[in-house]
């Protein structure tokens, strides 16, 4: 059985309320998929550290998520005699 590894690195910019994250996934081969997401705090809402890091770089992986989803089904079509319908994973 051979085993691989993907690693997922991401990143937070914060900017006073707002809160920026880029995900990017590199495969063991070098290829490389890249999601984003954004956060910004309710001025009515208590500052509370970390909440808007979590909250981006969910959204950013979510991104991620959808954008490996989208390649894969890509690959599918690509590879596949007949074209494959879209579904949700």
């Amino acid at each position: 059985m051979r085993a691989t590894e993907w690693t997922v690195r991401v990143e937070l910019t914060e900017d006073g309320d707002e809160t920026t994250a880029r995900a990017a996934l590199v495969t063991d081969e070098g290829a490389e998929v890249t999601g984003e997401g954004r956060a910004r705090r309710n001025p009515s809402d208590p500052a509370v550290p970390g909440i808007g890091a979590e909250l981006a770089a969910s959204r950013a992986l979510n991104d991620l998520a959808e954008r490996l989803a989208l390649i894969t089904r890509r690959d599918i079509a690509g590879s596949a005699d007949t074209p494959v319908p879209s579904r949700s994973w």
